[in-house]
C-alpha cells in the first residue's frame, strides 16, 4: 500500500508541471440586460424567448463543458460583456483570475478563465471603417515564476473576404515581432479560417480577394510555399513561422465545427519555434486534441444552442451547447517534457510502408518503398497499393506506369489534400514483375466504406441507387458519389454496381470517386 501511495505521489508531482490551456467559441453567451447592441434573438424578454429559463439551461450548460475541459486557462469567444465573466468566474472558483474585453459599440466580445495568475492584459486594437468586429485580447500568464502571453482571437467571419483576415493576421505578427525576444507566447482562439485555408478559399471569388494570400498560413506563417511547417522544419526556419496543432492529428479528426456535413477547423492553437527550444514554456507535442464527449458530440452532429429555423423569428428551444468544439493541448515547464523533435526525426527514418506515410504531413527525406502495386491508373493519375499495406492515390506523374505491375519507388513528398493522402513526387527505382492486382481490391461485404482507414482503396461489388450524387445503400444509408468531370456519374434513379472504384475522403466525409465510366455498371 506504502508503495502505492509514494507512486501516486510520484505521477502528481511528475504532471504539477504542466498546463493544460484550451479555446471554446461559445455560440453567443448573452446576459438578460438590454444594451441595445444585442443580436436580434438575444433581446432579453422578447419574442424570440431569450429568457430566465433559457439563460439558466445555456448558462448551466456552458459550465459543464467548462467543469469538464478543466484546462487551467482557457480562451472563450462570444462573450456579451465582462459581468458575465465575472459570473462564470463566480460559478467556478477555481478559476481565480480572468480578463475580457470588447469594442463599446460591438455585440460581443472575448476573454480568459484561468487557473494560472494573470500579470496583466491589454487589447490591440483591428478597426476598419464601415465595420466592427473585435480587438485581439493579449494577457500575460505568470507560472512558476515564467512570464508568457496568450492572445485571444476572434477574427471576422466569412461573411466578409480574406482581406479583413489578412490585416487581423498583420497586426498579430507586427506584435509579436516586438515581443517575442522577452516572451513566450501563444496564438489561440477563432480565426475563422481553416488550417488548410489557403488550398480551401481559392474557390470563392468573394472571399479571395487577396490574391490567394490568406491570414493564418501565409501571413502567420504556418505554411511556406504552400507547405505546411512541421516539427522537422519549425526550428530550421528564418522567418517568424508559427506550428498549427491540428497537424498533430489524422485528417479525418480536424475538426472544430461541421457545416455541411464537413469538416472545419475556425479554431487553432498557434506555437512559434521558441516554443521547441528547450526553454521556459514549451508545448508538449502530440498532446493537442479536440474535447468531444458524447453530449457535445454525437452521430457525427455537434450539439450546438437550438433555435427554431424560422429565418423570421428565431426561438430559443432552451437545449444544446454550442456550433463549435473546445480545443485543448498541454504544455510545461520542465526539461523533460520538452524538445522531442529529436526523437521524432528518428522515427521518420522507419518509414518503409504506405501505412507510415499517413502519419506524416511533411517528408525531410525520400523514403524508399519496394513492392508497390498499380491497382488502379487513370492518365496520369494511379493508386498504388503494399501487399498486406495501405492504398495511396498518386495525383500526377503516374501516365508510365502500368497496370498490375510492382514497382519500387523513392517517395518524395506527400500532400493532403481536403484530408485525402496522395503522393505528391515520386521517382520509379525499379519495374518488378506483373501479379493479380485485382486480388488487392476491397470486397465491401467485407469492410466499412466509411471507415477512413481505407481511404485511397479500390472498392467492388457495392450496389445501390443514385439519388442526387449519392449511391443510396438502403433509404437511409448513402456515400456521395464524386467525378471532376460530372459526365461520368450515373444518373438518378440508375441502379449500379461499383466494379472497382476509388474509394476517398473529403473534409471529414468518405466517397466514392468515378474516374472512368467503366468504374461502375448500370443495371441489376
Amino acid at each position: 500500500m506504502l508503495k502505492f501511495f509514494i507512486f501516486f505521489i510520484f505521477l502528481i508531482s511528475l504532471n504539477a508541471d504542466n498546463l493544460k490551456i484550451a479555446t471554446y467559441n461559445v455560440e453567443n453567451l448573452f446576459d438578460l440586460k438590454n444594451d441595445n447592441d444585442e443580436y436580434t434573438e438575444f433581446i432579453p424578454n422578447g419574442k424570440s424567448q431569450w429568457n430566465q429559463r433559457n439563460f439558466n439551461i445555456k448558462l448551466n450548460n456552458l459550465i459543464q463543458v467548462l467543469e469538464d475541459l478543466d484546462a487551467d486557462i482557457i480562451a472563450l469567444q462570444e462573450v456579451e460583456n465582462r459581468d458575465l465573466m465575472i459570473l462564470l468566474q463566480k460559478k467556478l472558483p477555481k478559476y481565480k483570475y480572468y480578463s475580457f474585453v470588447k469594442y463599446s459599440n460591438s455585440a460581443i466580445g472575448l476573454g480568459f478563465l484561468s487557473k494560472v495568475k494573470i500579470e496583466n492584459t491589454k487589447h490591440i486594437d483591428v478597426k476598419f471603417r464601415t465595420r466592427v468586429f473585435r480587438p485581439i485580447l493579449e494577457t500575460t500568464f505568470v507560472y512558476e515564476n515564467i512570464e508568457f502571453k496568450v492572445f485571444n482571437n476572434h477574427w471576422p467571419s466569412k461573411a466578409v473576404g480574406e482581406s479583413y483576415r489578412v490585416k487581423y493576421a498583420k497586426t498579430l505578427q507586427d506584435r509579436v515581432k516586438d515581443i517575442e525576444k522577452d516572451y513566450d507566447y501563444i496564438l489561440l482562439g477563432d480565426f475563422n479560417s481553416d488550417y488548410d485555408e489557403f488550398e480551401t478559399f481559392k474557390r470563392s471569388q468573394k472571399l479571395n480577394n487577396t490574391s490567394g494570400i490568406t491570414g493564418i498560413n501565409q501571413v502567420l506563417n504556418t505554411t511556406l510555399d504552400d507547405k505546411f511547417i512541421t516539427y522537422s522544419n519549425i526550428l530550421k526556419e528564418e522567418k517568424r513561422v508559427h506550428y498549427n496543432l491540428w497537424l498533430d492529428l489524422n485528417p479525418s479528426e480536424r475538426f472544430s465545427t461541421k457545416f455541411k456535413n464537413q469538416n472545419n477547423t475556425p479554431d487553432s492553437i498557434l506555437v512559434p519555434p521558441a516554443l521547441f527550444d528547450n526553454k521556459k514554456l514549451s508545448y508538449i507535442p502530440k498532446s493537442f486534441y479536440v474535447f468531444k464527449p458524447t453530449y457535445l458530440y454525437e452521430n457525427g452532429q455537434i450539439n450546438r444552442w437550438k433555435m427554431s429555423d424560422d429565418r423570421f423569428l428565431k426561438i430559443h428551444k432552451g437545449k444544446g451547447y454550442s456550433d463549435h468544439l473546445p480545443i485543448i493541448a498541454q504544455f510545461s515547464i520542465k526539461k523533460d517534457d520538452r524538445n522531442i523533435i529529436k526523437k521524432i526525426e528518428k522515427n521518420k527514418e522507419e518509414i518503409k510502408t504506405i501505412e507510415d506515410l499517413y502519419k506524416e504531413e511533411k517528408l525531410t527525406k525520400p523514403i524508399f518503398l519496394d513492392n508497390v502495386v498499380v491497382i488502379y491508373q487513370d492518365e496520369d493519375k494511379a493508386i498504388v497499393k503494399r501487399e498486406n499495406d495501405r492504398a495511396i492515390y498518386i495525383y500526377k506523374n503516374a501516365q508510365n506506369l502500368k497496370v498490375g505491375f510492382s514497382y519500387n519507388i523513392q517517395v518524395n513528398q506527400i500532400n493532403t489534400y481536403f484530408g485525402l493522402k496522395e503522393i505528391k513526387d515520386f521517382i520509379v527505382e525499379e519495374e518488378k514483375n506483373f501479379i493479380d492486382y485485382k486480388s488487392l481490391f476491397l470486397d465491401t461485404s467485407n469492410i466499412n466504406i466509411f471507415d477512413f482507414k481505407y481511404e485511397n482503396e479500390i472498392i467492388k461489388n457495392l450496389k445501390g441507387t443514385v439519388k442526387n450524387s449519392r449511391l443510396y445503400l438502403d433509404e437511409n444509408k448513402y456515400i456521395k458519389l464524386y467525378a471532376k468531370n460530372r459526365d461520368l456519374l450515373p444518373k438518378n434513379g440508375d441502379k449500379i454496381t461499383i466494379l472497382n472504384a476509388h474509394l476517398a475522403s473529403y473534409r471529414g466525409n468518405m466517397q466514392i470517386i468515378i474516374h472512368k465510366k467503366t468504374d461502375y455498371k448500370v443495371g441489376n
